[in-house]
């Protein structure tokens, strides 16, 4: 058995958005299992440089591969030699598209088609990470016969490795800065981002997985995490809201119990806060707060 892992870590496995906050993460966490060939698949033209001073990325053998997703041939190059596929790629931003087909229904529906069927060609295990291509993925699998688990993590947070300041953590990042925006449609609990990766991993090594998985430390109001946030960083000016942020959701502890009952341990959310907090300050995306009198 232990041979055969050892056996299972030494091919190669493709990561797309491997220099996103996700992907990042998914990257550090395959280098510290021992996986030693990753195919980080990126968009074109942006930057990877930060993979490569992960920690033990030094003895690990990174890839990169740039990659449009709506670019079939591009994708399926990142693909191939691959035993699984472990797609975070997806469009994510706060602001409201100019859009909304171009920039988030074609990249996230058709590049996720595009990713199966490399994955399909080459015969590859298929984790989808993201709701809104989730439909097109399942529908493909049916079709195709392909092993697809779809993992629904909630609002990321922790250290940024990249150096961009991605979405999920400018929620924090506005939220200490006095936002009042409820995130009403966007909310349903918050998770370490190396939870996710994790997970990622568990479900790839775990035979039996199947289906989906929701990945969060519980679901809550985004009142209850403001208040949370706000006892942790007083100095900042962090809005109080009255009532429900999200009228109607219903509290849950163990919502990701599936992932729980394979032996994840999630990081408590106060955690995740403080390093998302400390890598916002340290990247220079948030300064030291003040209350206003």
């Amino acid at each position: 058995m232990a041979e055969l892992e050892a056996d299972k870590k030494k091919e190669a496995v493709c990561v797309t958005g491997a220099n996103g906050f996700i992907g990042s993460w998914l990257v550090r966490t395959l280098v510290e299992h021992g996986y030693t060939t990753i195919h980080a698949s990126i968009f074109p033209g942006s930057d990877a440089s930060h993979l490569f001073s992960l920690p033990g990325a030094a003895a690990a053998d990174i890839v990169v591969y740039e990659a449009d997703l709506l670019d079939a041939e591009a994708v399926a190059r990142a693909v191939e030699g691959c035993t699984g596929v472990f797609h975070v790629a997806s469009p994510c931003s706060l602001e409201d598209p100019k859009d909304p087909e171009k920039e988030l229904l074609m990249p996230a529906v058709e590049g996720t088609k595009n990713v199966l069927e490399a994955a399909r060609r080459f015969q590859k295990w298929y984790p989808v990470s993201k709701t809104l291509a989730e439909k097109a993925a399942w529908e493909f699998a049916g079709k195709h016969g392909i092993d697809v688990v779809a993992i629904h993590p909630a609002t990321c947070l922790g250290e940024l490795l990249q150096p961009r300041l991605n979405a999920s953590c400018a929620v924090l990042q506005q939220l200490l800065e006095g936002s009042t925006e409820t995130q009403e449609y966007h909310w349903l609990g918050a998770v370490h981002v190396k939870d996710v990766a994790k997970a990622q991993v568990l479900l790839f090594e775990t035979p039996a997985a199947s289906g989906r998985y929701l990945c969060t430390d519980g679901i809550y109001q985004f009142a209850d995490f403001a208040e949370r946030v706000s006892k942790l960083f007083p100095e900042f000016p962090v809005h109080r809201f009255i009532g429900e942020t999200q009228p109607g959701m219903m509290a849950c502890k163990d919502a990701a119990k599936r992932l729980i009952d394979l032996g994840l341990v999630f990081t408590p959310v106060e955690d995740a806060v403080k390093d998302a907090v400390e890598s916002l300050k340290a990247k220079g995306f948030l300064e030291q707060g003040k209350k206003q009198s």
